[in-house]
């Protein structure tokens, strides 16, 4: 018997196998390794600081090592773990941009007058930078300007408006409103994106049966869409719980506006408590995780029996298609 062939690296490298798995490793280094480079390891070494008491410029022989003291300061300060009750209003605002965007979405998913300009004016928007954006605001609300105008317009008088950035009971759903603006048309044209995916048999399926729009609604586009709405109920969520640019840029997070990252980023560089700045970037990830999670159980258990619902549409649409399949076939022979 012949012994195998010693194994030559340069033929494999030469041969077609070999090369696609040369380029797909080159592909997949670079990315991983800038990955590495400019997310992980800054991470690492943000957690390292969060154990210490420390300034930007404190050399690394007199850093003061402090535990977890960092991490229970940020639930004991009123102005760290407090900052994140402001959070609980941006999640109403994300939940009214959701629905909002849902709503517009189911109708310009269908044909409609128009509809390719509305689309392109409500997803506008979001390509604006959100400093631009925020400086638009910061004047839109300032007392006796845009905002102020307008309600004159219709009758109401200036001495009887608030004060839309100063006004405590009022300053942070002005902020909010800012943000639903910005964002709304993303998660529309996701949602869109998604509803014009589902097939039409579908719903002439759904006819057959009686359901009206509405039921066409709940039992069609809701369950085949599950993805993108779980998908975008995570990043509005998140996005709540990281606010930064419509506090920072409109009222550099005065008069109670301050979100956590407004907070956080005054920790860091004005105070240059940066040691307790990461314990708060720290908590917050952990935070985002934990309603992550929580998300995605939520939407498991909302849309249990879509999967049943999905297939029994898909029955009934096959068995659609084999009536038409047998109506052309009898018309041919005829």
């Amino acid at each position: 018997m012949e012994g195998k062939k010693p194994f030559s690296f340069t033929k494999w490298a030469k041969s077609r196998k070999g090369q696609q798995v040369i380029i797909c490793v080159a592909f997949m280094t670079i990315p991983l390794l800038l990955l590495f480079v400019f997310t992980y390891l800054p991470f690492a070494e943000m957690v390292k600081f969060s154990f210490y008491k420390m300034k930007y410029l404190t050399p690394v022989d007199q850093r003061k090592f402090v535990g977890f003291k960092n991490y229970i300061d940020v639930f004991r300060r009123d102005d760290c773990f407090g900052a994140l009750k402001l959070s609980l209003y941006y999640m109403v605002g994300a939940i009214i941009q959701l629905v909002l965007a849902l709503y517009l979405a189911t109708i310009l998913s269908f044909k409609v007058k128009g509809g390719n300009f509305f689309k392109g004016l409500m997803f506008f928007p979001y390509l604006i930078s959100g400093i631009a954006i925020g400086f638009i605001f910061k004047f839109f609300y300032t007392r006796g300007f845009v905002f102020d105008t307008i309600l004159q317009w219709c009758g109401f008088k200036l001495d009887n408006l608030p004060y839309w950035l100063k006004d405590q009971s009022i300053n942070n759903w002005s902020l909010v409103a800012t943000s639903v603006w910005r964002y709304f048309g993303q998660n529309m044209v996701l949602f869109i994106g998604a509803i014009m995916s589902v097939d039409a048999d579908l719903y002439e399926a759904a006819e057959l049966d009686g359901a009206n729009k509405f039921q066409q609604f709940k039992h069609i586009i809701l369950p085949s869409i599950k993805t993108i709405i779980t998908l975008n109920v995570i990043l509005s969520i998140t996005g709540s719980l990281s606010a930064f640019e419509q506090p920072y840029v409109i009222t550099d997070g005065a008069n109670g506006t301050g979100t956590y990252f407004v907070i956080m980023n005054e920790i860091a560089h004005v105070s240059q408590k940066v040691g307790l700045a990461s314990a708060m970037a720290v908590v917050l990830l952990l935070i985002i995780f934990a309603c992550t999670i929580l998300q995605k159980l939520f939407f498991k258990y909302i849309f249990r029996d879509a999967e049943s619902e999905d297939e029994s549409y898909k029955a009934k649409r096959a068995r659609l298609k084999a009536e038409k399949q047998a109506k052309k076939a009898g018309k041919g022979v005829a």
